[in-house]
């Protein structure tokens, strides 16, 4: 049984560009067993551990938590089917409109929308890549939509009063946009999907090392947050559908 960190919910006329959320709790994820009939479509998994940087600066990623509605990893189809897909993020639910701060600081490489022509983005909707040294942030069902200037594409949501564009630079903690429904998805949430070196990695490794550091740094502790082992998983051969 995996658990993962549930953070003080921050309410957007509280919050602050530079936020740091503390965990205060725990939530219970479990993990999904790789079902058989999928074994002859990927090639087996093989974690690699790395040692993972220091997150004492890192932000939690939505305001006004609500609950982790769908893990990483194998699960039954979102669409209702009986097939099982793999879920590269991890879904976290918050009320439309909530703003989606930026996990870690960064370049946004990529602007998309639910118009790409390719199924994969059409799940994912009004969305932002975000890459960080090896590290790449994926924020998917955002509010707004994407305009091209100049062959720069741009995230437009007047109403949360946000504008991102391809090339920008972004600091820890900036609102980068909002929850909402855009692509495929059920209710209004965020799906935050992490990379290392171009593998998947599950956001609970990461979320629960950010916020043991952070505990220990708030506590005052002398004290070193040791660095964790994440597991990243070699997933590049499973089709990535679920969002």
């Amino acid at each position: 049984m995996t658990q993962l960190p549930k953070p003080k919910s921050i309410k957007a006329k509280e919050a602050q560009p530079d936020k740091v959320v503390i965990a205060n709790s725990w939530l219970a994820n479990p993990l999904l067993p790789k079902p058989k009939n999928i074994k002859a479509k990927a090639k087996k998994l093989q974690p690699k551990v790395i040692r993972a940087n220091s997150w004492l600066a890192a932000s939690f990623p939505v305001e006004n938590f609500q609950a982790y509605t769908s893990p990483f990893g194998y699960r039954r189809s979102a669409t209702g089917s009986s097939n099982w897909e793999f879920h590269g993020g991890l879904d976290i639910a918050a009320p439309q409109g909530s703003y989606i701060r930026n996990w870690w600081a960064g370049t946004v490489v990529k602007v998309g929308d639910a118009y790409g022509g390719q199924s994969l983005r059409d799940a994912c909707g009004t969305h932002i890549v975000i890459k960080s040294g090896e590290w790449e942030h994926t924020y998917c069902h955002m509010e707004g939509y994407v305009e091209t200037v100049d062959s720069r594409r741009y995230l437009i949501d007047h109403a949360g009063g946000i504008q991102i564009w391809e090339g920008q630079q972004i600091p820890t903690g900036v609102r980068i946009g909002r929850v909402g429904m855009t692509g495929r998805t059920t209710g209004p949430h965020l799906h935050w999907g992490l990379k290392y070196a171009n593998n998947y990695v599950d956001p609970v490794m990461v979320l629960r090392e950010m916020y043991s550091q952070q505990r220990v740094a708030k506590r005052g502790s002398s004290i070193q947050p040791q660095q964790s082992q994440v597991i990243i998983q070699e997933s590049k051969f499973i089709r990535d559908s679920g969002y």
